[in-house]
């Protein structure tokens, strides 16, 4: 049951409100004073307040701030019986929901009534969002308990309660973005926009302008002002993934955002200001870009202030195992996986992982599609099959019986598992091919 806090010192008036509420179905619980309204408030959670304006111990506007500094889900209705613009004026601005006059609006209560539980239901599921999403992209989320990996979450903590631009490097599918949403998440920054943009994904004339806004008429099809992305981040963080795909003439703009805080819109003179920090990622070696002259020297030490090396999944073995079964939870399917075959998990672990943990995803959500409810080496693409063999043992892809294990599951493939025709096709009995299937553990 939704319950109201009545704060007045007048009993009949407070006696009157109370059943009026409670007759629409809330619990209704009184106070007389604001010393015993801040001491309800500490023994229940309330949803709405009806406060006086005129109390023994104090004025219900200045109320209104103390309690919202405490307690900021409850909306504050105040009630007055000589309302003034001043009062009002000031006690929306301590974060009152209404002001209205006591008499001449008691028929606007109860719908004043709803329209707060709604402010303060909405208020409530934004928090409850942002719990979620903090916790989505919080460092404990990062799956890994590997050296490499615990060694760049430990840099990425210790910098993220700061404003230092931070510059993450390693190769393609790393966790690049992930890390940038952490470090966000972590920062005194989060209640605040996090924005990202891949700077390889655009031209250099959209991509200014997707950075920075332009003025209608500046170019063709820009029919009407846009705002950037510079300015979507203002107060929060701004990531440019893949930094060193931009363009020399556009890094010099950012350059200047970094030295002074401002840009300037496509089509405009005037500047506008923006604090915003600054996360950068690439998998290019940015010393040889700037020796190549693709990348601004001054641009790189400016963005680089804190370094963070990703490392590549074939340099963190361990997390392997762990990455699978965070993927079995969190790639929708219909199936449910019983079982991952030891020899899959080898398998996996010995693969190069050129892709890293993007293209172990992949190859996750592939086998999920091929499997029923056990993970097993069959279910690994055709280059992944050769390198685990039965019993555990480990079959370099230059041995006879791995090319002879690839063969037979690729003719298996090819007939849509139908036993007899794949040993029709192979020239072998029946019988020598069940026994071959489980031998090297194919399906």
């Amino acid at each position: 049951m939704r319950k109201v806090l009545i704060i007045d010192d007048e009993e009949k008036l407070r006696t009157l409100l109370a059943r009026i509420i409670s007759l629409e179905g809330f619990e209704v619980v009184q106070a007389s004073d604001c010393k015993s309204a801040m001491k309800k408030l500490e023994q229940t959670e309330v949803d709405v307040i009806l406060c006086d304006v005129k109390l023994p111990d104090g004025n219900g506007v200045d109320l209104v701030k103390k309690i919202k500094e405490t307690y900021p889900i409850p909306e504050i209705i105040l009630l007055t019986a000589y309302g003034n613009i001043p009062d009002g004026v000031q006690a929306i601005k301590n974060g009152a929901f209404d002001y209205i006059t006591k008499g001449d609006d008691n028929n606007k209560i109860i719908p004043l009534l709803y329209r707060a539980l709604e402010k303060g239901d909405l208020a409530r599921r934004v928090i409850q969002l942002e719990k979620q999403l903090g916790s989505r992209y919080s460092f404990d989320k990062i799956i890994g308990k590997s050296k490499p990996i615990l060694q760049a979450i430990d840099l990425a903590r210790k910098v993220a309660g700061t404003d230092t631009t931070v510059l993450l490097t390693g190769e393609t599918g790393t966790g690049k973005e992930v890390f940038a949403q952490a470090i966000h998440q972590a920062s005194l920054r989060n209640k605040q926009n996090f924005v990202a943009i891949n700077c390889s994904a655009f031209g250099k004339e959209l991509l200014e302008s997707e950075m920075f806004g332009h003025k209608a008429g500046s170019f063709t099809g820009a029919t009407k002002d846009q705002k950037g992305l510079f300015d979507e981040a203002n107060n929060g963080t701004i990531f440019l993934d893949e930094i060193g795909e931009m363009a020399l003439d556009l890094q010099a703009k950012l350059l200047r955002v970094l030295e002074t805080g401002e840009f300037i819109r496509i089509g405009e003179t005037k500047p506008t200001k923006v604090n915003v920090r600054i996360i950068a990622a690439t998998n290019r070696d940015l010393q040889k870009e700037i020796e190549l002259g693709n990348f601004r020297e001054d641009l790189f030490y400016r963005i680089s202030v804190f370094q963070i090396l990703l490392p590549p999944l074939r340099e963190r073995i361990a997390d392997i195992e762990p990455l699978v079964h965070h993927f079995l939870q969190t790639i929708r399917t219909n199936k449910k996986i019983t079982a991952v075959a030891k020899e899959y998990i080898e398998a996996l672990k010995q693969h190069k992982w050129n892709g890293n943990i993007r293209e172990l995803k992949n190859v996750i959500e592939r086998s999920l599609i091929l499997c029923d409810n056990e993970l097993s080496v069959a279910h690994l693409p055709m280059e992944m099959q050769g390198i685990a063999g039965s019993k555990g043992k480990t079959l370099s892809a230059f041995e006879l019986a791995s090319v002879e294990k690839l063969h037979i599951q690729k003719v298996l493939n090819y007939t849509n598992g139908n036993k007899t025709k794949t040993a029709e096709l192979l020239g072998i009995a029946l019988t020598t091919l069940y026994r071959k299937m489980n031998e090297y553990n194919l399906e």
